[in-house]
């Protein structure tokens, strides 16, 4: 309320108390299974190149890649990935002697993710394009062939390729955070203690003197900002010797401006050196008098008198290396990750692996876990693991979520070869309305290329790509089968169905795909694997559209709590919810030929009773009356007797 302070007309925005309900995704698929590599963390990945650039490729025993190409193929945007790795799995590394003078630790590079995948990763380490003293670049390569011999690595192309990295911790460009954040193949470590040195700079070649009145220039140490040193007249007049000794007395004379950079003004050194074969050109080296990481040498322009032309002290072969310069690795044309020759700068290797222990239901129990803070899925499959186990754990995962907002997509082991093996597996699981079992197999083009013959692949990411594509065109309470349900990127099935034997599989919840002349390959069944207890949810797309509803509404209806527990209240729950479903009934969601025939929300006394209110608890109703497919039409036809002919 404006404050009225004058006759006049005041304007003051209300809320009007519409809150929006969003419907909820339904069709961002979760896939769990073996990997090449990759992150062992649900990761969202929107495409098949994002999947081969975090996971790899194909590998032998798993389907995922498989799977994951094919739902994108089949109509599916988005999903993520969640990669098994084996309980003794090891990530390659490679350490790599650094450029300290006496044997140091080194740095250890590793694969990002464990597996044999690393010990074909190479790298090739060089000076930075910039300050080439204390940086350096790390290009990151793949062998292309088990038999390239390591001199040939460099011809592969680079992947990933780093520049101006630093071993300084202080530096935004310190090697261990970018890789860490920027770098989907390697990490790099740091291995203590490192050598330090004190820092310096080197001239360029060719220092000359006379200086005459060209004695003038700057020169900051370990960061404590520039000073300015001017020579006096006989110094300028001296040998490079006695230009160097006079340059290390005036700058010890100089006063530090921090106290913690007092050892470096005190201890400065100068002194001149050869800068190439014996008897060539002399250079001036200039070293800060403190060792530490910070250590470091910096040369400028003198506002007057600036000498630094003649001295050579910021030609182009000048060059500074700080205090943590040494700590870089050593230069190396291509040191191979994980299966390296010990030697030169190769310091240790670990070869990668990966593993060899059993895949057991716990494995994938325990991956199923990676998807508790994700909020966005509402499919899961494990492609392939086909154990009653394990789709027992994967069904019994989504009922327990919190919002039981994911729905399982099974399927039958690959060697179900008859409609009767088929519902004898569907009798080994356990009941619910939170997963479907489809058979058969599929066949396809092999995806890997190594096959010329059409391959059996499993039908869930298939599937779940078709669920997607059904979503978006007709909507989640449509059921996805059909002959619109069409299977993309298959050639057959493992097992042709007859009608009877639908019939038998299609009464034990089992939904199956067939192929029929006039659109190929489709998935034809639509019921969840749901008991004879809990026959109201038999239908996959009621059982996805009441968990559409939930998430919905929950997500939709946060603004209300800590709101007055009171009738204002519930009427807005009451009209931000029935416009909702009103909008979803408009578009097909429900039965019914009005509003009240489809839906109803209740929010009131009734439902939230005074004993509830002081608990602080309100109670939304919320009924629907659900569209279920037709699964059986039957047309009845009949001659009409008694028509006159001609």
């Amino acid at each position: 309320m404006p404050n009225l302070t004058y006759p006049g007309v005041y304007i003051d925005e209300v809320s009007s108390g519409a809150r929006p309900l969003e419907i909820a995704g339904t069709s961002t698929a979760a896939f769990v299974g073996l990997a090449e590599k990759g992150s062992a963390e649900a990761t969202r990945v929107t495409s098949w190149p994002a999947f081969q650039r975090l996971y790899g490729g194909f590998v032998p025993d798993s389907y995922l890649a498989q799977s994951v190409f094919a739902y994108f193929n089949n109509g599916g945007r988005q999903c993520y990935i969640v990669r098994v790795v084996l309980s003794d799995a090891v990530v390659a590394d490679v350490t790599v002697a650094n450029r300290a003078a006496q044997p140091a630790p080194g740095i250890t590079f590793s694969a990002k993710d464990a597996g044999a995948w690393g010990n074909h990763l190479v790298l090739q380490i060089e000076d930075a394009s910039t300050d080439p003293g204390n940086r350096f670049r790390i290009s990151v390569r793949r062998q292309p062939d088990a038999e390239v011999i390591a001199p040939d690595f460099a011809g592969s192309p680079t992947l990933e390729d780093f520049d101006d990295l630093s071993c300084d911790e202080s530096s935004d460009r310190f090697v261990e955070a970018v890789l860490e954040h920027e770098s989907s193949l390697i990490t790099a470590r740091m291995l203590a203690p490192n050598k330090v040195q004190k820092g310096v700079y080197r001239g360029g070649a060719g220092a000359a003197v006379p200086l005459g009145d060209k004695r003038g220039f700057r020169i900051n140490l370990d960061g404590d900002g520039f000073h300015d040193v001017v020579l006096p007249a006989p110094a300028g007049a001296a040998d490079l010797a006695g230009v160097a000794g006079a340059i290390q007395e005036a700058v010890r004379a100089l006063k530090n401006n921090r106290a913690s950079n007092k050892e470096a003004f005190e201890n400065f050194t100068c002194a001149v050196e050869t800068a190439g074969p014996a008897g060539g050109p002399e250079r001036l080296v200039l070293h800060s008098g403190s060792s530490r990481a910070a250590s470091s040498v910096r040369i400028g322009k003198a506002l007057e008198q600036d000498g630094t032309g003649l001295l050579k002290l910021l030609a182009d072969d000048a060059v500074a290396e700080d205090g943590s310069a040494v700590q870089r690795p050593a230069n190396a044309q291509s040191v191979q990750v994980g299966d390296a020759e010990l030697g030169g700068v190769v310091l240790a290797v670990t070869a990668g692996e990966n593993g060899g222990d059993p895949v057991t239901p716990g494995t994938f129990d325990e991956a199923f876990r990676k998807l508790d803070a994700v909020t966005d899925v509402s499919l899961l499959a494990v492609p392939g693991e086909t154990s009653a186990d394990v789709m027992d754990l994967g069904t019994a995962y989504c009922a327990n979520r919190p919002l039981k907002d994911i729905f399982f997509i099974g399927e039958t082991p690959r060697d179900t070869r008859s409609a009767d093996e088929a519902v004898k597996y569907r009798g080994r699981l356990t009941a619910s309305s939170y997963g479907a079992l489809y058979y058969p197999w599929l066949k396809a083009p092999d995806p890997t290329g190594r096959s010329r013959e059409p391959v059996m692949l499993p039908p869930s990411g298939h599937v779940a790509g078709l669920y997607a594509r059904i979503d978006a065109s007709r909507g989640v309470w449509k059921a996805p089968a059909g002959t619109e349900a069409t299977v993309n990127g298959v050639v057959g099935l493992g097992t042709d169905l007859s009608d009877v034997e639908h019939g038998n599989l299609n009464a034990k919840g089992v939904c199956a795909l067939r192929r029929f002349p006039a659109t190929g390959v489709v998935v034809f069944g639509a019921r969840t694997i749901a008991g004879p207890s809990d026959v109201e949810w038999k239908y996959i797309p009621i059982r996805r559209t009441a968990m559409m509803l939930r998430v919905s509404i929950y997500n939709g209806i946060q603004w209300a709590v800590f709101e007055p527990n009171d009738e204002p209240l519930w009427s807005q729950l009451r009209l931000n919810i029935g416009s909702f479903m009103t909008t979803l009934f408009r578009r097909g969601a429900f039965q019914g030929s009005s509003t009240s025939e489809a839906f109803y929300v209740k929010c009131d006394s009734d439902t939230t009773t005074q004993a509830d209110i002081d608990l602080g608890i309100v109670n939304v109703e919320v009924g629907f009356a659900p569209v279920k497919p037709a699964e059986f039409v039957v047309v009845r036809i009949s001659q009409k007797a008694g028509q006159a002919s001609g």
